[in-house]
């Protein structure tokens, strides 16, 4: 946490407290022993920069109206979630969603969904050039061993085609290493459920494997319903050029204020074809009752850790 955060926070009457340890520190520790300082000493800066996209990439093509993407230095309430499947080491893109334990993040269903996946972390802000500029938080495990996060019970089911309107996921992170919860340091986004489909001006920001930064990109929302009936429903969907692989779960943030570097989330990189075909063309799952019940379903197993 930078002095300038912890400072402010200090500032305010009733503030955020770093949560304490087991042993009465201000160091967190999660029950199994997946703390913070772990989850730093596992993902070196060398594992985070190796590490791959949960999806591969697609072939770069160039949509008709699409918005510019451009890279940059991101903002604190984006970041990657790196994950172990296998033997490999991945990432996604996640980000930060307002809730009252200040310890939930939000991803993409297709991101999170491995029967195997572990020692998994969010690094906000993640830079190849800067790796932790706001620490690491890792993700809680439950008493099953598995990573606390929350997705629709239809999406591993039936699978990422015939589930596409619901892939969305919720992980619940445990502090940093100095026992300050993910939404006191960085902020969060609001989710907005049950929208329209159809947005003047949303921000996309996603990491692209093929990039040291992640990227951003704004242009309106349009609403594209699937013909094929392997992939039913309706979806939100944008034309940013340059997110390939890597940038799934990034956020769609309407309303985006560049003074809070916030933002309503309204949808993440995902849905159809777990995101689009073409890195020029991106899709989500609306957001509607199943989403708000799957946030309503988290926030309740978070306050239950």
């Amino acid at each position: 946490m930078t002095v300038a955060v912890a400072t402010a926070a200090l500032m305010l009457l009733g503030g955020p407290l770093p949560v304490a340890g087991a042993d009465g520190s201000g160091t967190a520790r999660a029950a199994d022993g997946w703390s913070a300082r772990e989850a730093e000493a596992f993902w070196t800066p060398e594992r985070m920069a190796s590490a791959e996209p949960v999806t591969p990439g697609v072939p770069g093509t160039r949509a008709a109206k699409a918005g510019i993407g451009e890279n940059f230095d991101g903002i604190p309430v984006v970041g990657r979630m790196f994950v172990m499947q296998g033997g490999g080491a991945y990432f996604c893109t996640a980000s930060v969603v307002a809730s009252p334990g200040h310890d939930l993040v939000l991803s993409a269903a297709h991101c999170l969904l491995g029967p195997d996946s572990r020692q998994v972390a969010f690094v906000p802000r993640y830079t190849r050039a800067k790796p932790r500029p706001y620490g690491m938080f890792p993700v809680l495990r439950g008493t099953n061993g598995r990573p606390k996060v929350w997705i629709d019970p239809r999406y591993p089911r039936e699978g990422p085609d015939r589930a596409a309107t619901v892939d969305a996921a919720f992980a619940q992170v445990g502090p940093d290493a100095e026992g300050w919860r993910v939404q006191d340091v960085v902020g969060a986004n609001r989710l907005v459920t049950g929208a329209t489909y159809t947005h003047a001006r949303v921000e996309l920001i996603g990491y692209p494997a093929t990039s040291a930064r992640p990227r951003r990109c704004h242009n309106r929302t349009t609403k594209f319903t699937s013909t094929d009936p392997g992939i039913p429903g309706s979806f939100l969907r944008i034309d940013c050029t340059g997110y390939p692989g890597g940038t799934s779960g990034g956020p769609f943030l309407a309303h985006y204020d560049p003074q809070t570097g916030t933002g309503e989330v309204v949808g993440v990189i995902g849905g159809w074809k777990t995101g689009g075909t073409t890195p020029d063309t991106s899709y989500s799952s609306y957001f509607g009752k199943e989403i708000r019940k799957l946030y309503e379903t988290a926030v309740a197993g978070a306050r239950g850790a």
